[in-house]
């Protein structure tokens, strides 16, 4: 459990997300508990053959992100490689939620003031969920936002008609100041009742499960803005994307609109 701590304590040193430091832990802490385990690269390389046959290769690859920050957390001089993964150029079905389905998923869950404006504040701005918290009543005056994520600040901007809802819902809601999304005790609105209140509505609505989840909302946005606007640099700022190449990954179109294309190309005879 000590170890466990000190990794705690070396991943909050390295300004990680939250988010991120709990998986992190989970993953390390299941990698301890095996009956065998060894700090070596024969062990590692072994237990990454183990994890490839019972998950998908993108979730031993995160899994394998975390066990590479516990390597160096012990202080070796060696880390595992990723698997290898081919290059997917559209998203599938099963996941990309369609502007449709977010409009049918708000209708579903309009009475829940709450989760209804913290889904239109998400999908409207591209922010992370855990960002939810660095939106406060003063920010509603100024129609931005400052927004701190490992390291890093942005800008961003709320539309007009965000803004009136946003006011709207704090003064039915009695809040005068500080975050806007925030529990009965006045705590930050925890991720996990966000991720419970959308996955009840994608029932109601009658959407697969699977298309709806709190990043669902951040894809849906960059999307959007890209079809009207065709920056992807600028989008790459507001989402907060050091890398462009991250950013591409969220504009990945549908399978469906794939084959679209593929059978509008008039190559076969």
């Amino acid at each position: 459990m000590d170890t466990l701590d000190g990794f705690s304590n070396y991943l909050a040193m390295n300004e990680g997300s939250e988010a991120t430091k709990k998986n992190y832990l989970r993953t390390v802490k299941r990698m301890l508990a095996e009956p065998d385990y060894s700090l070596t690269r024969e062990w590692i390389m072994a237990y990454r053959e183990k994890l490839a046959e019972n998950f998908a290769p993108v979730t031993v690859n995160n899994c394998l992100a975390a066990i590479n920050q516990y390597i160096q957390y012990c202080g070796k001089d060696w880390k595992i490689k990723s698997l290898r993964i081919q290059k997917r150029v559209y998203m599938e079905e099963q996941r990309e939620l369609t502007l449709e389905e977010y409009r049918r998923l708000a209708a579903a869950i309009r009475k829940n003031q709450r989760l209804y404006m913290a889904i239109q504040t998400v999908c409207s701005t591209g922010i992370r969920i855990s960002e939810l918290r660095c939106l406060t009543v003063e920010c509603l005056e100024k129609q931005t936002a400052e927004i701190s994520c490992k390291g890093k600040i942005r800008r961003i901007y709320l539309s007009d008609q965000l803004t009136q809802k946003l006011l709207a819902y704090c003064r039915s809601r009695k809040i005068t100041e500080g975050m806007i999304f925030i529990t009965r005790s006045g705590a930050p609105w925890d991720r996990s009742n966000i991720w419970r209140g959308m996955k009840k509505a994608a029932s109601l609505a009658g959407i697969p499960e699977s298309k709806v989840y709190p990043h669902s909302l951040r894809h849906l946005f960059a999307r959007v803005y890209y079809e009207k606007e065709r920056d992807i640099v600028k989008l790459a700022d507001i989402l907060g994307h050091s890398n462009v190449e991250t950013t591409r990954i969220y504009l990945m179109s549908a399978g469906e609109e794939h084959r679209k294309q593929i059978n509008e190309l008039g190559l076969v005879m």
